[in-house]
């Protein structure tokens, strides 16, 4: 393909790189990731919760990954501080009869004490001491995280140079703040994976909509850096990266 027409494609990547709730669809069959992660998140959550508990999903984007749980809706609450996600939720959680609250501060959530028997958080924002609060005796707090170092090796090609965003995301580190919070730790597992992408323009698409990990990046600002990405990817057929997800378990002692 020409450099003209390549051009032409990234730019049109980057006009329509927009997203509504997680849903990276957009991308099926151009990229790869989080296909080797050793656990899977949705069975370890269902390992902690029973259809009469309360259940709390902080950060819940779109609410994709909530409904797909199963839980009771009646015993089902939900957060979302992004403005157009908790519009999303609005529309989809809450005729389900959901609880859900619009609420950006995690150090502060609209629920009173002690009201949920299991609260999770999967790739969103937590402040241990308010999980305390919110949570009953024995009630249990599970996440997946993304860790301090995911996708540096893409960030180094495109943007070289660019500081790690979150510094503190690393499982140890985490479950330190757990435990000066209170809490018990029932696991702690950490994986570097890999992420695959199959043409430049989904790496385009891929680091417009996360810009937190690629600050500042545009097809024209980083023009010779994509040149680069694209040769990689014509000699080894793809340009890989790695991953860094964390999974963590804590328990309020009863």
């Amino acid at each position: 393909m020409k450099k003209e027409d390549l051009w032409n494609q990234w730019k049109h990547e980057e006009e329509i790189a927009h997203i509504h709730g997680w849903d990276f669809s957009h991308l099926d069959g151009r990229y790869a990731e989080g296909k080797d992660i050793p656990w899977d998140y949705r069975t370890v959550v269902r390992s902690y919760l029973t259809p009469e508990m309360r259940l709390l999903d902080i950060d819940t984007g779109g609410g994709e990954f909530l409904l797909s749980l199963g839980h009771p809706y009646k015993n089902t609450s939900a957060t979302e501080g992004y403005p157009p996600n908790a519009a999303l939720c609005r529309s989809i959680l809450q005729p389900l009869g959901v609880a859900f609250r619009e609420a950006a501060d995690v150090q502060k959530l609209p629920f009173p004490d002690e009201s949920f028997d299991v609260i999770i958080n999967r790739h969103g924002d937590f402040f241990p001491p308010e999980l305390f609060r919110l949570l009953k005796p024995g009630g249990i707090f599970v996440t997946q995280q993304v860790g301090a170092e995911n996708d540096r090796e893409l960030v180094d090609l495109l943007l070289p140079g660019t500081k790690i965003p979150y510094p503190e995301q690393y499982a140890e580190k985490a479950a330190g703040r757990f435990r000066q919070a209170g809490f018990e730790i029932l696991q702690s597992q950490e994986f570097f994976g890999t992420i695959r992408f199959y043409d430049a323009g989904a790496l385009v698409w891929f680091a417009r909509v996360i810009p937190w990990e690629f600050p500042g990046f545009s097809v024209d600002a980083c023009l010779e850096n994509l040149w680069q990405a694209q040769e990689i990817l014509e000699k080894q057929g793809e340009i890989r990266g790695r991953t860094h997800r964390y999974l963590l378990a804590a328990r309020k002692p009863v």
